[in-house]
């Protein structure tokens, strides 16, 4: 009999799948590495348990531990899968700019959930960051999962999605694109496509109110770049250690109202009903267009589900009054 033990033994192996209207007009084929075949609907799901095999092998997370992480709402969802099945609690806390749907999801799975302030300093005592960060300290025999500065995050990319793109392409991938928020996605699969062919290009997708693209080119950290923004799951106004700049070639920038029309164009172009960030993903590419020769696969990483979404970039009430559309 086939079957999986378990829920979490159907992480990975997630299906490549081509883009055909949306990219007509660019030169080379474009594969999507669609990440939402994973259980919890994420490329998360992948980096969630990663972290936690980790911190239970070298005993941070002890047995009936509490796990505690500031998330935007798809790692929560990955690890609040292993919590139940390795026997843990849950305590998320989420920035209010976040769609309901992932607070009511998050909940779901039995998680506690803790809502922040999105327009404040990082080090603000009321943001994300350093609520679950002081959570972490207070809370007996618990574990801060800390997914920006977490070697983890990266690693389960490095040995999962980046050896099945690589296999999936048969060695014949030429450039990465994908969004980057916390880092661990585009180093983990950057550095292992580069280990395999040194002239693979490496793209991350950015949004404007982030200080990626500008740090990447310039070396600065410029305050003056971070403003408040609406697309969900990319960008930061820090510097996560997961970011491996070295291993990047290049950012490019997508406003939040191009991502959210993309968002929809995917769903009615496509019929792929994803988040807010593979519609940032797919317009980052269609910028890249100059980079790009027949002869390219170009593959893209999906990261979420568009169930996480349908009260934001599904509503055209709300696209109406965000000014996206007609």
């Amino acid at each position: 009999m086939d079957y999986a033990k378990n829920i979490l033994e159907t992480i990975g192996n997630t299906p490549l799948v081509k883009i055909n209207k949306l990219t007509q007009d660019l030169p080379c084929m474009v594969l999507a590495k669609y990440e939402t075949f994973n259980p919890g609907n994420s490329v998360k799901d992948r980096m969630a348990l990663k972290m936690i095999e980790d911190a239970e092998a070298d005993g941070r997370l002890k047995p009936g531990g509490t796990i505690i992480e500031g998330t935007s709402g798809n790692t929560g969802m990955g690890l609040a899968l292993a919590a139940i099945v390795k026997g843990y609690k849950c305590i998320f806390v989420i920035s209010d700019k976040q769609s309901k749907e992932k607070m009511d999801i998050l909940r779901a799975v039995g998680a506690e959930v803790i809502v922040c302030p999105t327009d404040v300093e990082p080090d603000d005592p009321r943001s994300y960051y350093s609520v679950s960060k002081r959570l972490g300290e207070e809370t007996p025999n618990s574990w801060y999962v800390n997914q920006y500065d977490n070697p983890s995050n990266a690693k389960a990319h490095y040995e999962s999605t980046g050896p099945e793109i690589w296999k999936q392409t048969d060695g014949k991938v030429t450039h990465f694109v994908v969004g980057v928020g916390t880092g661990g996605t585009i180093s983990g699969v950057g550095k292992y496509l580069r280990e395999q062919n040194p002239n693979v290009k490496v793209w991350g997708v950015d949004t404007y109110g982030s200080v990626f693209k500008k740090y990447h080119e310039t070396g600065i950290f410029d305050e003056n770049e971070i403003y408040p923004y609406v697309t969900e799951g990319i960008g930061e106004d820090i510097l996560p250690e997961n970011v491996d700049f070295s291993i990047i070639d290049g950012f490019t920038k997508v406003t939040d109202k191009d991502a959210a029309v993309y968002t929809q164009l995917l769903a009615k172009e496509e019929g792929m009903f994803l988040g807010n960030s593979a519609g940032a993903a797919i317009k980052g590419v269609l910028q890249l267009k100059e980079h790009f020769g027949k002869d390219d696969v170009v593959v893209v990483l999906f990261h979420d589900h568009g169930s996480r979404y349908v009260g934001k970039m599904f509503n055209n009430d709300w696209m109406k009054k965000m000014g996206y559309i007609e």
